[in-house]
């Protein structure tokens, strides 16, 4: 077996969940192949470089060996190799984003008659 399609290939090493979301992502143009918008039917092949965009990030990774069926994690890592620079961005970023503080609503509940009074007053409805 020297070539799958992008989507089971994805779906195989984990990238994404199922095959269904690794598709959508193709056709949103998540992922891209040696420079060019992949297709889930498209195939891919050992030496592949392919730029990958998902909740866990943005992964610029080289295909080492393709395989159809769904494995372990550590199989699955066997399957790419993910570039220096796209590792360290990928870090940087995660660190970036646990140092900046979340900001959240401070919600108390429903606005008292007095908190909605005064909302309409604002909006000018009173």
């Amino acid at each position: 077996m020297t070539r799958v399609r992008m989507d089971k290939w994805l779906w195989a090493a984990r990238f994404f969940k199922t095959r269904a979301i690794a598709a959508r992502a193709c056709d949103m143009g998540r992922i891209k192949s040696n420079g060019h918008d992949a297709k889930p039917a498209r195939d891919v092949q050992a030496g592949d470089m392919l730029q990958v965009k998902n909740d866990s990030g943005d992964f610029q990774i080289e295909v080492l060996a393709v395989s159809e069926m769904r494995g372990p994690a550590a199989v699955a890592q066997t399957l790419y190799r993910e570039t220096e620079a796209s590792r360290e961005l990928r870090l940087k970023l995660a660190a970036e984003r646990k140092e900046s503080p979340n900001f959240e609503a401070l919600r108390e509940g429903r606005p008292s008659k007095r908190d909605r009074r005064d909302l309409d007053y604002l909006r000018g409805r009173a």
